[in-house]
Formats: structure tokens, C-alpha cells, sequence
């Protein structure tokens, strides 16, 4: 009789091929959930007030807005090359597509402020007014979350030149994808529903 025979069944530990964390899962569904209710609040005011909205919408910036999605979804583009090379074990293409990814994300904080710069001297401004109210607090909401995912991106890009991640090691670059894409989701939809005024 062989060894074998007499040995226990030793099955080996479920692997966890889910990208990124479970707790960056758990967050992301947490901020959709909070956003579906902003949502909700858009349409109810916009139910309430049609003409307001009708009016308001065209005298946003636009072209700003269009500026934002692209700057939101390229550098959402960056980070998913960061995980393919990290994936791959090339560490200088990896370096390379974070330093994009950064970067390009940071064009966001300056065009918000000169969004808001054109806002203010267009009298688009918060107060006493349905459509401008709910705009300031949805896309601001939106600014506090997207700048969490820089400073994220400012952990994964130290990380990344510390040689930290590997191919069996990337769920920290994972995560930090995967949060980034949740804040495009939710900007695709507030130009839709702002800029775009679907």
C-alpha cells in the first residue's frame, strides 16, 4: 500500500482570482450607493422644476465638462496599461504608464477651478437656485471623491518605484483602477445629466 493511501486529502485553499481588494469592492459600492441617492434628488428636483433645469443647463461651461471626461477617461486608460505591465513584470512600463496616469489626473483639480472660475463670473452660483444647487453638490461631491483617487495614485506610484509590485502582487494597482473607473462611471453620468442635459 502506498503512503499516498494513508495520507489525509489535502485540498489546496480556494485562490482569489476577483481583481483588486475586497475592501476597495465594498467601498466603491458604498459610494454608488451614495450617489444613487444624489441621483434620486436630481431627478426629483428636476421633476419639480422643468423650466429651471431647461434654462439653466446651456449656460454651464461645456466645454469644460468635455475637457473633465476626457482627462477622467484617459487617465482611467493609463492605469489600466499600469496593471497590464505590472501584470507582465515590466517594471519601466509600469513606472511610465503611473507617471501618465498622475499626471493627466491632476489636470482635473485645475480644470474644476477654472470651471468654477467661469461659473462664478457667469453668475452660475448655488444660491437660490435649483439647477445650479444641485450641480455644485453633485459635482463637488464627485471633486472630494476623484481627489481621494489621486492621493491613492500618489501611494501606488511611490509603491511602484519602490519595485513593490509584481505579478503576483498588483492588487494594490488593481484597487486603485478599479476606484478610479468607479469616479468615471459616476462623471459619465453628471455630464449626461448636466452638461449633456439628457
Amino acid at each position: 500500500m502506498h503512503d499516498d493511501a494513508l495520507s489525509p486529502t489535502t485540498t489546496p485553499p480556494p485562490s482569489d482570482n476577483r481583481p483588486g481588494y475586497t475592501g476597495m469592492w465594498v467601498g466603491i459600492t458604498a459610494e454608488l450607493f451614495e450617489f444613487s441617492f444624489f441621483f434620486a434628488a436630481y431627478f426629483a428636483t428636476r421633476w419639480s422644476f422643468p423650466e429651471v433645469f431647461r434654462e439653466s443647463a446651456p449656460r454651464l461651461w461645456t466645454g469644460g465638462g468635455l475637457l473633465i471626461t476626457i482627462t477622467m477617461l484617459t487617465s482611467g486608460y493609463f492605469l489600466v496599461r499600469t496593471v497590464q505591465a505590472v501584470r507582465e513584470n515590466n517594471q519601466r512600463a509600469a513606472r511610465c504608464w503611473m507617471l501618465a496616469a498622475f499626471f493627466v489626473a491632476l489636470c482635473y483639480p485645475l480644470l474644476k477651478y477654472l470651471e468654477i472660475r467661469y461659473n462664478l463670473s457667469h453668475g452660475v452660483n448655488p444660491r437660490g437656485q435649483a439647477f445650479f444647487t444641485v450641480y455644485y453638490y453633485l459635482t463637488i461631491n464627485h471633486f472630494m471623491h476623484s481627489t481621494w483617487g489621486i492621493f491613492g495614485m500618489v501611494w501606488v506610484l511611490i509603491r511602484i518605484f519602490q519595485g513593490a509590485y509584481g505579478p503576483g502582487n498588483l492588487k494594490a494597482v488593481e484597487s486603485m483602477a478599479i476606484y478610479w473607473h468607479a469616479t468615471d462611471l459616476v462623471w459619465l453620468m453628471l455630464f449626461s445629466m448636466f452638461y449633456a442635459f439628457v
